[in-house]
């Protein structure tokens, strides 16, 4: 498999278009079963799947992995600090985290913190090549389209309510920053179109996924529903990629239809959740609005709309109680926006820590006033982690993508800048996980890497995997050889993890 380190955005685009072709021309995915089948062996823990992809780089010494702390000052130098906000205690004694996510301090008594996870070694750093890796278990380019881990559980598990998407997906758009790159990754790849994910945007907007377009009567959307089938029916094998492929597409479709006419539809309409509820979700002071959801350059939030990520977090609560079966949201991923904190680090992670502290400790709390917790897995993670200096990892150093001045007399300067791949962190709840437990240990000084008890994406998917009772050695036969559901097969679930 073709891992060049040398791949640029270019050349990404091309090799996700060409095996997105070869996923089209691919046949019936057969399913292939390890000595540790999951149907004979694995006992589940967990029957949903919640991940809250935090895009862009979550520094985790701004968050879950404090480290010394020294507030701005005009003429201070990089080095002097490792963290721009105070450590504060949590309800574990042993686990203290970063300044702003004070509710989650409340609920880390429920859940378990990874420290150590290790994003791959992909050369030049380019967000999307390690999203890729991070929800595929696959390093890009591939010579088949990966599927997204949510594709890989709906294959595998199906839906848990019949009318119900097996997977979807919320808060990402695909209209900007590096959408194509997005694209590549968010889709079920050769496993087939019935099995890629439900996306919505805009959780607010939800309700209108699941209803005919504005103005077109019930009949009228059923006769055109009627006629494209027909259109994909008559066409010939290849236009619309392989047999199994079409017919996948068309399976996809009626799976969505379905959902039309089922009273599953209602989870998606966020006007049915009483007041009081929704405003625990959205950050006080800051309204819901569906538009301009990012952070500004210096910071700052357009029209003082970061309501979308803790809608999406409310949505997710109600998928769950509904029936669904993996469901990611993301704080979205836009080049320099959000987490992706080249400049104004301080002040974005400030604003970013307002995002998730609120929504995220509420779906802990929701779930499980509900019951629903112990079986639904909750991970909350990011493609690597931040450093104000190294780019990388201490031994296999990239290329700088930002300067930092020797001097910082400007708070636009403050901040995590660079991308540090050692040591990140995964905070998980629920689905069979220990409550209060600590995983890994990182360097207490610069550099800040990992020291013991490392993760790495293929260990961390074979725990996910293992909590819904799939063996991380399960592969999927596609061009007449095995593609497993971690990397090789070599996944190993995190034991300690577990209750």
């Amino acid at each position: 498999m073709n891992t060049n380190p040398a791949l640029n955005r270019r050349d990404f685009l091309k090799t996700a278009s060409a095996a997105t072709l070869s996923a089209l021309a691919a046949n019936y995915p057969r399913r292939l079963f390890a000595e540790d089948s999951p149907d004979e062996k694995i006992k589940p823990t967990a029957d949903t799947l919640i991940v809250l992809f935090m895009g862009g780089g979550m520094a985790s010494t701004e968050t879950f992995d404090p480290k010394r702390y020294a507030p701005f000052e005009r003429g201070m130098k990089p080095d002097q600090y490792l963290s721009t906000f105070p450590t504060i205690d949590t309800a574990v004694d042993h686990i203290k985290i970063s300044q702003g996510l004070e509710r989650l301090a409340k609920v880390m008594d429920r859940g378990a913190l990874i420290r150590t996870y290790t994003a791959g070694d992909l050369g030049f750093i380019l967000h999307t090549r390690h999203q890729y890796q991070w929800h595929t278990g696959y390093a890009p380019p591939q010579t088949v389209a990966a599927p997204h881990i949510g594709a890989s559980v709906a294959r595998t598990l199906g839906p848990r309510d019949p009318a119900m998407p097996a997977f979807i997906n919320i808060g990402q758009r695909f209209d900007v920053g590096e959408g194509e790159e997005l694209k590549s990754f968010h889709a079920a790849g050769f496993l087939g179109s019935e099995f890629g994910p439900f996306n919505i945007p805009y959780p607010d907007q939800a309700a209108d996924t699941v209803r005919p377009p504005a103005g077109m009567s019930p009949g009228r959307f059923q006769d055109r529903n009627k006629f494209y089938k027909k259109l994909l029916e008559a066409s010939p094998v290849g236009q619309n990629g392989s047999a199994y492929q079409k017919e996948s597409l068309l399976r996809s479709l009626d799976n969505a239809h379905r959902l039309l006419s089922s009273p599953a539809a209602k989870a998606f309409d966020l006007s049915l959740e009483p007041k009081e509820s929704m405003a625990k979700y959205v950050p006080e002071g800051f309204d819901a609005g569906k538009l301009g959801a990012s952070l500004n350059r210096d910071g700052s939030y357009e029209s003082q709309t970061i309501g979308r990520f803790g809608l999406g977090c409310l949505l997710a609560r109600r998928l769950t109680e509904a029936g669904a079966r993996f469901i990611e949201v993301g704080t979205e991923y836009i080049p320099f926006l959000n987490w992706d904190t080249h400049e104004n680090g301080h002040t974005k992670l400030e604003n970013m820590k307002k995002m998730i502290d609120g929504p995220v400790s509420q779906l802990v709390l929701d779930l499980e006033e509900r019951g629903l917790l112990n079986r639904t897995l909750i991970v909350l993670a990011s493609e690597f982690s931040r450093d104000a200096l190294i780019e990388g990892k201490p031994d296999k150093k990239v290329k700088d993508q930002v300067e930092v001045p020797d001097v910082i007399n400007d708070l636009k300067n403050y901040g995590m800048h660079r991308h540090f791949t050692d040591a990140g962190s995964v905070l998980l709840f629920g689905g069979g996980i220990k409550k209060g437990h600590l995983h890994g240990v990182t360097a207490d000084e610069r550099p800040c890497k990992t020291l013991k008890d490392r993760v790495v994406i293929e260990d961390l998917h074979a725990t996910m995997f293992h909590a819904l009772g799939i063996s991380p050695k399960l592969a999927y036969e596609i061009e007449q050889r095995p593609f497993y559901v971690t990397r090789d097969g070599l996944g190993r679930p995190i034991r300690e993890l577990f209750a």
